[in-house]
């Protein structure tokens, strides 16, 4: 989950954009190489322009079963990439291996997304739309979700929560991530907000934090029942659910959901 800079070089040998108008006609042959961006391009109703997604992209269905797949996120296929030609990419600073879309900048145009809150998401969405001659859709698409955000309505007084992406070593969010600003949003108080991106933690840290509640993310490491039995051995007293990894951590278009979802999860952790 690196965060890394990226340069400009020459339009005619590919480029990172640092513009949306840096394209000089709108995009045919788009390539994804993040799931939740994957997702935005069927909402914005791109489905003969997206050419090729990760063997991450699970949504929607018929694009993961019908559209080439060029690798994960972080083992692209260039020679597949390549071969289809795309006139556009689009990546992320944190799904995606700096030297791989450096090595595809040089040949293609590349837009690199940085998401880290809610804003930049809206922002992100915005961006997308612009690109791919789809600002009207996407406008719409971020005064909906906004909607459905301002009539949120979190937890109150917000629950001291731990949320565990991974196992074996245990990691947590710090609190400048895409998650953390969902889980306050949602009245969940991240116990690691001073922490920064993606620690390591353990048992005794978690002991430590004073949480009241954990979460077990659904993705990237997929948590189960059993291991919350197993880690409610060392931590008596403090409740411990599976949550949907989706509605905290993809931004993009999934952010119409998330209100809704989220308050399931709020209220099975209230109960």
């Amino acid at each position: 989950m690196e965060v890394f800079l990226f340069y400009s070089i020459p339009y005619f040998y590919g480029m990172i954009l640092t513009e949306t108008s840096q394209l000089p006609s709108i995009p045919r042959r788009i390539i994804s190489l993040v799931p939740s961006q994957t997702a935005l391009l069927h909402t914005l109703g791109l489905e003969e322009e997206t050419i090729g997604i990760t063997r991450f992209c699970i949504h929607p269905a018929a694009w993961f079963s019908g559209k080439t797949r060029i690798g994960g996120t972080k083992a692209l296929d260039i020679e597949t990439i390549t071969g289809l030609a795309p006139d556009l990419i689009i990546a992320n600073k944190e799904e995606n291996v700096k030297e791989q879309v450096e090595a595809l900048a040089a040949h293609f145009p590349v837009w690199v997304t940085d998401v880290n809150n809610y804003n930049d998401a809206l922002q992100m969405i915005g961006d997308i739309g612009a690109l791919t001659g789809k600002t009207a859709e996407a406008n719409a698409l971020v005064c909906s979700i906004d909607a459905a955000f301002k009539q949120w309505q979190p937890v109150d007084p917000p629950i001291p929560t731990a949320y565990l992406i991974w196992k074996n070593p245990y990691m947590t969010i710090g609190g400048d991530t895409f998650i953390s600003d969902m889980l306050l949003k949602a009245g969940f108080q991240n116990v690691f907000a001073h922490l920064k991106r993606y620690p390591e933690i353990t048992v005794e840290q978690l002991r430590q934090s004073q949480c009241t509640l954990v979460l077990l993310s659904s993705e990237p490491y997929p948590f189960a029942k059993k291991h919350i039995q197993e880690l409610q051995l060392a931590l008596p007293g403090v409740r411990i659910k599976l949550a949907n990894g989706e509605m905290f951590s993809w931004y993009g278009s999934h952010l119409l959901k998330s209100p809704e979802s989220i308050n399931v999860c709020i209220r099975t952790c209230c109960q």
